[in-house]
C-alpha cells in the first residue's frame, strides 16, 4: 500500500533526528485507521511496553472536538493556525489518550507544500489559451492566498459559505466571480462545477484524492493525477501517467490542432461536394450533357483522399481561447466556396464548349483536370482564418497536394485511361484555376468576416421567428 505523503514527510523528519528515531521502533501499531476525507483524521492504537494508548492525527478544528476541555485551547490553538498560514505551512493537530483514556492535544506539526516549479509556468500558458484557471483546495484560506500569490493568481479566495445559502443565479455568480475557494468539503467542490456547468461553463478539474472522486466524475474533463489513488482514477476522463501538470497544456494544444484539422476538412468535404454535385447536375439538366465519367468521378474521389489523410499532417493557426463548432459559419463557408467552385467551372466548361469548341472526350478531360486542381488549391484556402499564405504548410501536405494534381495532369496529357488534351489544354486549366484560387481565397476573407458578424444568422432567425 502506498504511504500517505503526509506520513511519510513526518517519518522522514522522525529518521533525520537522532532522538526521535531511537525511540520509535520501542512503538508497535496495532490498529490503524486511514485517513478519512469526512472525518479528516486518522487514529491509531499503539503499544509501548505494557501501555497502550491510542494517537490521532488531522484537521486541528477535528482534533479539538476530541478534548474534553477545547474551549481552553481552541482559541490559542486557531491563533497559531493562523499565523502558520500566513506563512504558507499547513497545520495538523496531534492527541493522545492518557492512561483514563482522555485525549490530550499534543501539539500542532507545521508542513510545507510547496507548488511544483512547473506549475507557475503551466497556468500562465493555459490562461494564455483563455483558460480560467480557479484553485478548490480543503487547506485554510490563508495557505491558499499564500499558494496563489506565488502561482500568479488572484488572491479572490472565499469561503464556501459565501455561496452556500444562496438561491442559484446568485450562487452562481458569486462562484464566477472568485478565483477560488478554500476549506472545501467534496460536496462543496461538487456543488461549484454544477453551478458552473448550469451557467453553461465547460469544466475541467483535476484532483488525486479519495474525496476528489465526485468532482472529477461531474467535471466535464475530468484529470486524475499522477500517483492519483484508485478511486480518483476510476472516477477520471483522463489518468496522467507522468508528474505535473504541463502534459495538460500539451494535451490542450494538441486538441487544438485536432480541432481545427476536422473543421478544415468539414468546409472543405462539404465545399466539394456541392462543388462537384451540383455543376455536374446543372450541366446534364441545362446543356444535356455528361461533363465527367464514371471513371473520372473514381478518380477525384482517389486523388481526394491522398490529401485529405495528409491534413493530419498539416500546421495549424494558433488560437488563444477555447474551440468549439459553429455549425453556421462551417455551413455558411462550405456553401459559399461550393457556390463559387461551380460557377466557376461552369465558366470553364463554357469557353471550353463555347469559345474553343472541344470535342466530347477534350472537354470531359480538361473538366477532370479542373476538379482536381482547383479542389485541392480549395484545401489551402480552408486550412486556417486568415489568407491562405498567413500559416506556411507543412511540407509533406504541400508536396501531397502538388503530386497529386501532377499525376492528375500527366493522366490527362497523355491520355492514360483518359482522352488526351496536351500540355497547352492542361496550363490553361492550372493557369484558370490558379486565378480562381486567388479570387476565391479574397473573397472568403470578406465573407467570413460577414459570417462572424451573424448578419445571415440574424436574417435566418427572424425570418424562422415570423
Amino acid at each position: 500500500m502506498e504511504q500517505d505523503p503526509l506520513d511519510k514527510a513526518i517519518l522522514d523528519k522522525i529518521e533525520s533526528s537522532e532522538v526521535l528515531s531511537l525511540n520509535t521502533p520501542d512503538y508497535k501499531i496495532l490498529k490503524f485507521n486511514p485517513f478519512d476525507p469526512i472525518r479528516k483524521s486518522t487514529e491509531s492504537e499503539i503499544q509501548y511496553n505494557n501501555s497502550r494508548f491510542k494517537v490521532s492525527k488531522g484537521a486541528p478544528q477535528v482534533i479539538l472536538t476530541l478534548l474534553k476541555d477545547q474551549e481552553i485551547l481552541k482559541t490559542k490553538v486557531e491563533r497559531n493556525v493562523d499565523l502558520f498560514a500566513t506563512k504558507g505551512f499547513r497545520s495538523l493537530g496531534v492527541a493522545k489518550t492518557d492512561s483514563n483514556n482522555d485525549w490530550q492535544f499534543m501539539g500542532l506539526i507545521a508542513l510545507y507544500d510547496p507548488p511544483k516549479k512547473s506549475s507557475k509556468k503551466t497556468i500562465a500558458d493555459a490562461k494564455s489559451m483563455g483558460i480560467d484557471v480557479n484553485m478548490i483546495t480543503g487547506d485554510h484560506i490563508a495557505i491558499a492566498k499564500q499558494i496563489a500569490k506565488k502561482l500568479d493568481l488572484s488572491t479572490n479566495i472565499m469561503l464556501p459559505v459565501s455561496f452556500l445559502d444562496l438561491p442559484e443565479d446568485e450562487a452562481v455568480n458569486v462562484v464566477e466571480k472568485a478565483s477560488g475557494f478554500a476549506e472545501v468539503f467534496p460536496e462543496h467542490k461538487y456543488r461549484i462545477l454544477e453551478l458552473l456547468q448550469n451557467r453553461g461553463k465547460i469544466v475541467g478539474m483535476t484532483g488525486d484524492a479519495v474525496n476528489d472522486a465526485p468532482a472529477l466524475k461531474k467535471a466535464d474533463a475530468g484529470i486524475a493525477l499522477y500517483q492519483a489513488t484508485d478511486a480518483a482514477k476510476s472516477a477520471a476522463d483522463i489518468v496522467l501517467t507522468i508528474p505535473g501538470l504541463s502534459v495538460i497544456i500539451n494535451a490542450i494544444k494538441e486538441s487544438y490542432k485536432i480541432f481545427h484539422r476536422m473543421r478544415s476538412y468539414s468546409i472543405y468535404r462539404v465545399a466539394e461536394t456541392i462543388r462537384i454535385l451540383v455543376f455536374v447536375a446543372m450541366v446534364i439538366l441545362l446543356f444535356n450533357f455528361y461533363p465527367v465519367t464514371a471513371l473520372m468521378l473514381v478518380f477525384i474521389a482517389l486523388l481526394d483522399d491522398i490529401p485529405v489523410m495528409i491534413i493530419a499532417y498539416d500546421r495549424t493557426e494558433k488560437v488563444n481561447q477555447p474551440q468549439k463548432w459553429d455549425m453556421y459559419q462551417v455551413l455558411g463557408m462550405a456553401t459559399f466556396l461550393g457556390i463559387l467552385g461551380v460557377v466557376s467551372s461552369l465558366l470553364l466548361f463554357y469557353i471550353g464548349k463555347v469559345v474553343l469548341h472541344l470535342d466530347t472526350g477534350v472537354l470531359q478531360s480538361l473538366i477532370f483536370l479542373k476538379l482536381v486542381v482547383a479542389g485541392h488549391l480549395t484545401m489551402f484556402v480552408t486550412r486556417n482564418t486568415g489568407h491562405f499564405w498567413s500559416v506556411k504548410p507543412s511540407g509533406i501536405f504541400f508536396w501531397s497536394v502538388i503530386l497529386t494534381d501532377i499525376f492528375a495532369t500527366l493522366l490527362v496529357v497523355f491520355g492514360i485511361f483518359l482522352t488526351p488534351i496536351g500540355w497547352g489544354l492542361a496550363a490553361l486549366v492550372w493557369g484558370y484555376s490558379l486565378v480562381a484560387f486567388i479570387i476565391e481565397d479574397q473573397m472568403r476573407i470578406y465573407f467570413f468576416k460577414i459570417l462572424e458578424h451573424g448578419y445571415f444568422k440574424k436574417f435566418i432567425v427572424k425570418e424562422g421567428t415570423d
